[in-house]
C-alpha cells in the first residue's frame, strides 16, 4: 500500500506542520515515509504545500502527481490542486476560508470548518491541527493516539506550551467528522 497525501495553503497557516505531523506519526508506527515540503520565497502569506507518502514498503519517489488525498486551507489551493487527486480520492476543505467547492464528482469531499473550530478553542492558529485531526480520522493512515502522544516531540521543547491546545484542536478535528 502506497498512499500519497498533499497539503496546500498560504504560508503561515501551518501547512508544512500538518504534513510533518502526519509523517512523524507514520514513522513512529514503523511505516516507510517521505515528506517533501515546498514554499514560496515570501513564506508567510505566500504559497506553501507539502507531500507525504506513506507505505508498508520502500518508497521510490516522494513526488505525488496524483495523490490519494488533498487537504486545502485556501481557495487558491483548491483551484490549483483539485484536478490532481486521483479518481476515488478524498479532498479535505477548510470551509471557513474556502468558499469554492471542487468541480469534480469523482472524489469524496470532507468539509471541515477548521478555522471556526480553532477560534472556538481560543487559538486561530490551531486550524491546521483541526484539519490534521479530521484527516487522520478519515484517511486511517495513522492512529490518532500516535499523533496526540507524539505532539510534544514534533513541537520540541521550545514550543512545549503549545502542545495542549494543539492536542485539543486535533481531537476536535477528529470529532468534527464523527457524525458523518
Amino acid at each position: 500500500m502506497l498512499i500519497k497525501s498533499f497539503f496546500g495553503g498560504f504560508g503561515g497557516q501551518g501547512v508544512l506542520l500538518m504534513g510533518y505531523t502526519l509523517a512523524y506519526a507514520a514513522m513512529v508506527e514503523n511505516k516507510h515515509v517521505t515528506y517533501l515540503p515546498a514554499y514560496g520565497a515570501e513564506v508567510r502569506g505566500g504559497t506553501a504545500h507539502c507531500t507525504v507518502a506513506i507505505s508498508d514498503e520502500e518508497i521510490s519517489s516522494p513526488v505525488a502527481s496524483s495523490p490519494d488525498f488533498v487537504t486545502v486551507m485556501n481557495n487558491p489551493s483548491l483551484e490549483r490542486f483539485q484536478n490532481s487527486i486521483q479518481t476515488g480520492g478524498g479532498m479535505f476543505i477548510n470551509t471557513t476560508l474556502v468558499q469554492n467547492r471542487p468541480l469534480r464528482g469523482d472524489i469524496e469531499v470532507f468539509e471541515i470548518p477548521a478555522t471556526t473550530i480553532a477560534e472556538k478553542l481560543g487559538n486561530l492558529r490551531a486550524a491546521n491541527m483541526v484539519m490534521i485531526g479530521a484527516f487522520v480520522r478519515e484517511s486511517g493512515l495513522v492512529n490518532i493516539n500516535t499523533v496526540l502522544d507524539n505532539l510534544g516531540e514534533i513541537f520540541g521543547a521550545r514550543r512545549k506550551k503549545l502542545v495542549k491546545i494543539n492536542q485539543k484542536a486535533i481531537q476536535a478535528g477528529y470529532d468534527a467528522l464523527g457524525d458523518k
